[in-house]
């Protein structure tokens, strides 16, 4: 599975982005736009708090198992796994719900003078950092679950000879 690029994140944050904010003027100017939930962020950051609760214990435990201690529990490999799987797609995800609040946010900031709006602006915000929550959490997580490199091998799947 290959890593998590910030590049690829950062794109998908920018153009969800743009896209959402060229969204918002187009919509506003047809209609009342969608209010942002009070919820987003709550659920972004607890998102976060999973992933960061999932990378802190497997820390631990791989710790645990690298110093030989005798209650150490084992790190099933699939378990693993999953859990960068988790990182990976929540990180994906978080990007673009992200950009997509950021956008529309950004957009807000043009009626601030408007209660209403101005709240709306505020959840957008907080999305966005509760976004980059998670997002670090996913990075971290995925540090954690690396597997050490392999000295055995040059990287191109075969054995050195000697």
């Amino acid at each position: 599975m290959r890593e998590l690029r910030i590049r690829v994140l950062a794109a998908v944050f920018v153009v969800a982005g743009v896209l959402s904010w060229a969204g918002a003027r187009l919509w506003n100017s047809v209609g009342t736009l969608p209010s942002v939930p009070l919820a987003a962020p709550i659920v972004l950051a607890l998102i976060a708090v999973v992933l960061l609760a999932t990378a802190l214990s497997l820390r631990a435990r791989l710790k645990a198992q690298r110093e030989r201690q005798p209650d150490a529990k084992g790190v099933d490999p699939m378990m693993a796994a999953r859990a960068v799987v988790f990182g990976h797609s929540s990180a994906l995800v978080a990007a673009l719900v992200s950009g997509m609040y950021g956008g529309t946010g950004v957009f807000l900031l043009e009626s601030l003078d408007i209660p209403a709006r101005r709240d709306q602006a505020i959840y957008a915000g907080f999305s966005v950092v509760a976004g980059i929550g998670v997002i670090a959490a996913a990075i971290f997580l995925e540090r954690v679950c690396k597997l050490p490199e392999d000295d055995e091998h040059d990287g191109t799947g075969a054995a050195p000879t000697t």
